[in-house]
């Protein structure tokens, strides 16, 4: 690749080498090679389904914890913005139609009144109009009730991040996605008074975001009885990836710059690297529901994050025996079924490895970070699913995986990931520092093997994308990961804006 004096002034504007791009376009030519799987994790095969028993000791053990003033941060990526949510709607403001048609058209308009942004919409119409929506309505104005919704003139959700959307209806008024998961903070996050909640978000929307934790924090402290930490971080600049044309060549604008796109949700790990903290807890941002829902979703997360800290207990245990020196052979049998039943990571020849090089072996696979990822009942929805795989150094272990990352030519890994129970809802709780109190250096844990290639566009001209690692997936590959069954009613997504009308969001 040859760089115009132009395009090193855009590479060092990003922050990003020469060599990290040409490695970028030789990944975008090459593709990412498919996982070997071993099987898809089912309850007894790599998930665990806890008893009753179980969830109130983990329960007592996540309180007990706290109680202990250990540093608790919530993490919420929440850059995303909602144009997605309202595909369909900006499809209706292009048709050549103007009366609600199809059935996505006519649930929306049929349901308005229940949606929790509807008394706002009434009065950005109002300001424009004179109307509100259901005098539009009533004269078969449906449209300027959808402009205003999503457009400058009005609510402009069309272009505003989800975490800042109206969701769901409360007697003293509405709340966005993002003073939910204040709300949530509050009640399973807080250390001794002390709730620490961080937001990744978009430069563009960082100002809205601020303003909004301004308006409502102070609100939610006194509701809940705690002092918030809030904190904001946007992706960097050098997580930003090159695009290609079709013929791997590095696409470039009309003005002939390059072209750069953010690497995904993978490019987060970094902004976690910086996080502070024990415990992490990490959550999507439209994954929330009103209070009266709230206790399922406070329990689970209390039972993982019990289960984290019991399982982290047992791993520092394990290496400063290590450590000392002072175990024998059976000491060792120990950790190995500890490392193979509960962490469920095994090497097949293992029984081969002297003491010595068990020793070193068993330190490798207990001293990484640690993530327990709830995973639900596969019932259709999209997303990853929970995975044995095999990794370079031989060994089989849990991860989360897209269906981009398995290869298709094979039939029995077409059935594993269409057949899998589970899927993952992005539900984790995360040990990010070592046996000795010192963080971990997240991105040695990356497998940098792994990652997205897609078909975008951009003015009309075809591209090639690189996303990399995803946060959950390959970023987290080399963390030690423990998958745990969770109700459903845990996972509440908003995909589209009708999702609202569901039962959980009313």
């Amino acid at each position: 690749m040859t760089l115009s004096e132009q395009d090193r002034r855009q590479l060092d504007a990003h922050g990003i080498r020469e060599a990290q791009v040409e490695k970028q376009l030789e990944q975008i030519a090459r593709g990412f090679p498919f996982l070997q799987l071993e099987r898809a994790a089912s309850v007894g095969r790599g998930i665990v389904a806890p008893s009753e028993e179980a969830r109130e000791t983990y329960v007592r053990r996540w309180e007990t914890y706290k109680s202990e003033k250990h540093k608790v941060v919530k993490f919420v990526p929440a850059s995303g913005a909602a144009s997605r949510m309202f595909k369909d709607l900006f499809a209706f403001l292009e048709a050549s139609y103007d009366v609600p048609t199809t059935a996505f058209e006519r649930e929306f308009f049929g349901n308005i009144g229940r949606f929790a942004f509807k008394k706002a919409l009434d009065k950005a119409c109002e300001a424009d109009t004179g109307k509100d929506v259901e005098a539009l309505i009533s004269e078969g104005r449906y449209k300027e009730v959808v402009a205003h919704l999503l457009q400058t003139s009005g609510l402009n959700y069309g272009s505003l991040p989800k975490g800042l959307l109206l969701f769901h209806r409360y007697e003293d008024g509405a709340r966005t996605p993002m003073e939910e998961h204040l709300a949530e903070a509050a009640l399973y996050a807080c250390c001794g008074g002390e709730a620490s909640v961080h937001f990744t978000v978009s430069h563009e929307h960082r100002t809205l975001f601020k303003a909004k934790v301004d308006e409502k924090a102070a609100y939610f402290a006194k509701k809940f009885g705690v002092n918030y930490h809030i904190s904001f971080s946007e992706q960097k600049l050098n997580t930003d990836t090159i695009a290609a044309n079709p013929d791997n060549t590095p696409f470039r604008n009309t003005d002939g710059s390059l072209l750069f796109r953010p690497g995904g949700h993978g490019a987060l790990i970094e902004n976690l690297n910086e996080i502070d903290a024990d415990i992490v807890f990490i959550k999507n941002i439209d994954n929330v529901v009103p209070d009266r829902l709230k206790p399922v979703t406070i329990t689970y997360k209390q039972l993982l994050a019990g289960m984290l800290v019991d399982v982290q207990q047992r791993i520092f245990g394990y290496l400063e025996l290590l450590d000392t020196g002072k175990y024998n052979h059976e000491t060792l049998e120990e950790i190995i079924r500890f490392v193979q039943q509960t962490l469920c990571c095994r090497k097949s020849d293992i029984k081969e490895l002297e003491d010595a090089d068990l020793v070193i072996y068993l330190r490798r696979k207990l001293n990484r970070p640690i993530r327990v990822c709830g995973v639900v009942k596969n019932v259709g929805e999209p997303g990853g699913g929970p995975f044995l795989t095999y990794n370079q150094d031989g060994t089989v272990s849990p991860q989360i995986l897209e269906s981009s990352q398995i290869d298709t030519s094979k039939d029995e890994y077409v059935e594993m990931f269409k057949n899998g129970t589970h899927f993952n809802p992005v539900d984790l709780v995360c040990a990010i520092k070592d046996y000795k109190g010192k963080a971990f250096h997240l991105p040695n844990y990356v497998d940098r093997t792994t990652g997205f290639i897609s078909s975008k566009s951009k003015n009309g001209r075809e591209l090639k994308a690189l996303e990399l690692p995803g946060l959950w997936n390959g970023a987290m590959s080399d963390w030690n990961t423990i998958f745990v069954e969770v109700p459903l009613e845990t996972f509440n997504p908003v995909k589209t804006v009708n999702d609202l009308l569901r039962e959980q969001h009313q």
